[in-house]
C-alpha cells in the first residue's frame, strides 16, 4: 500500500493531567502516515481521486486545537478514528509527542497504526 506522510505537524493544544497543563495549550507534535492506493490519482491527475491531504491536515488541526485530552493515549486514538472515519483511507499511522514533557528529553510520544476494521468499517 502507498504511503502518504504528514511529517511532524506541530500544534497547539490541552492535553495532560496536572493542573497547568489543563489551563495553557502546549505543544504537540503529530506525525501522520496516510495508507492509501495512489495509482488512480496518479492516472488521472485529479485531485479527486486523491486522498487530499491538505483536507485532512485542516480537519486533524482543527481537532487537535479542539481537544481537552488528559492523557496522549486517547488523542492519538480519537486522531486516527477521526481520520478513519471520515476519509477513505484504507489504514492510518499516528504519532503524538509532547515535546519537553520530560526532563532531558527531547519529546515523550505514542505511535498507533489502525485499519478501518478496528473501527467497525
Amino acid at each position: 500500500m502507498d504511503k502518504i506522510i504528514i511529517k511532524d505537524l506541530l500544534l497547539r493544544g490541552i492535553i495532560g493531567i496536572n493542573p497547568d497543563e489543563r489551563e495553557k495549550k502546549q505543544d504537540i507534535r503529530l506525525n501522520i502516515v496516510l495508507y492509501h492506493d495512489i495509482r488512480r490519482a496518479a492516472e488521472t491527475d485529479d485531485i479527486n481521486d486523491a486522498a487530499n491531504y491538505k483536507v485532512i491536515s485542516k480537519r486533524v488541526i482543527e481537532f487537535v486545537e479542539d481537544s481537552t485530552f488528559f492523557l496522549v493515549e486517547r488523542l492519538v486514538s480519537e486522531i486516527a478514528r477521526l481520520i478513519m472515519t471520515e476519509f477513505p483511507i484504507e489504514r492510518v499511522r499516528v504519532r503524538v509527542e509532547k515535546p519537553g514533557a520530560l526532563r532531558f528529553a527531547q519529546s515523550v510520544g505514542i505511535e498507533i497504526d489502525r485499519r478501518r476494521k478496528d473501527f467497525g468499517l
